[in-house]
């Protein structure tokens, strides 16, 4: 088939590669405008379109979606398919193209986790289970008709990082397959059930700050779920405090909520009904470091709020 694929983080590259290396046609890439990064630094492609232009594929890029210029080039393409991997909004002019419509790769097992964060959310909520949605895009974001789904499990220590990097490449074979299935039209599809749908929207800095005064699990998750962006923090000293990877500790250490304390070479956190190791850890002005190294040079009040 004639497909063009759109995307830009890097969550889309194994996607791309796939459907590169596939016996598909992929006729265009569509992706962000290069965008500057750093303070003082030259603009710089977005990971899809520096990989696409690696490959030889010709690449647009966009600011507006809507722009009739921009429908007309797609119109141009005589695309049979649409694949959207980690992208924006579709408008109906562009979803109305494709012959065979429009497809979104999604991190999660829909209808759980619509929305821009659903691998931080099901890790924030203590999930075991999740995985990727393929499905039909619509005008409603992520509510379209599933095509295909693929489940794994979550580890109890994983980060949104980890799972980042295992469900990009699950996500790209599962496109794949669905690519194919639609081509050969033995696909079948599956309506969401709305009623079961949750919400998975952007984080915020504010949305980021740890309670301890909470349950150590759901201290342990947050920690785990904003791991490595936009990173779980609290107050230390009035110095931002950031937490990158924790483990469940002990529950019979007598801690107060935020209270910091070496146990065993362990850095414990006090919550709510127990405590959480804090496994590795940043001071503002200062590198990421364990938990240990932090305290062996620290001489601060330790307590976390």
């Amino acid at each position: 088939m004639r497909i063009v694929f759109m995307g830009s983080p890097e969550f889309a590259l194994p996607s791309l590669e796939k459907l590169h290396a596939s016996a598909h046609e992929i006729v265009s890439v569509v992706s962000n405008v290069d965008k500057r990064r750093g303070r003082g630094g030259g603009a710089s492609p977005t990971p899809v379109k520096a990989r696409a232009l690696e490959m030889g594929l010709p690449v647009i890029e966009v600011q507006d979606l809507s722009a009739p210029s921009f429908v007309q080039e797609l119109q141009t393409l005589n695309a049979d398919l649409f694949v959207v991997v980690a992208f924006r909004i579709l408008p109906p002019a562009v979803l109305d193209i494709p012959a065979k419509g429009a497809i979104n790769l999604h991190a999660s097992l829909l209808p759980k986790y619509r929305g821009a964060a659903p691998i931080h959310w099901a890790i924030i909520n203590g999930e075991e289970e999740t995985g990727c949605t393929v499905f039909f895009l619509n005008e409603k974001v992520d509510t379209g008709r599933i095509i295909k789904q693929e489940r794994t499990p979550v580890g109890i220590n994983e980060t949104t990082g980890d799972l980042y990097e295992r469900l990009k490449v699950l996500g790209g074979d599962l496109l794949l397959e669905t690519v194919n299935e639609i081509e050969n039209e033995t696909y079948s599809t599956e309506v969401q059930d709305h009623s079961k749908a949750t919400p998975a929207p952007k984080l915020h800095t504010e949305d980021c700050r740890v309670n301890f005064k909470e349950p150590a699990i759901k201290v342990h998750n947050k920690i785990r779920g904003l791991s490595p962006f936009p990173t779980a923090w609290a107050e230390l000293d009035d110095l931002k405090f950031n937490m990158y990877r924790s483990e469940l500790g002990p529950d019979n250490e007598s801690l107060k909520p935020g209270e910091l304390r070496m146990v065993k070479d362990k850095l414990l956190v006090g919550c709510d009904d127990g405590t959480v190791e804090l496994k590795e850890v940043q001071i503002a002005g200062k590198r990421r470091m364990s938990g240990k190294d932090f305290m062996n040079g620290y001489s601060g009040i330790g307590v976390l709020h």
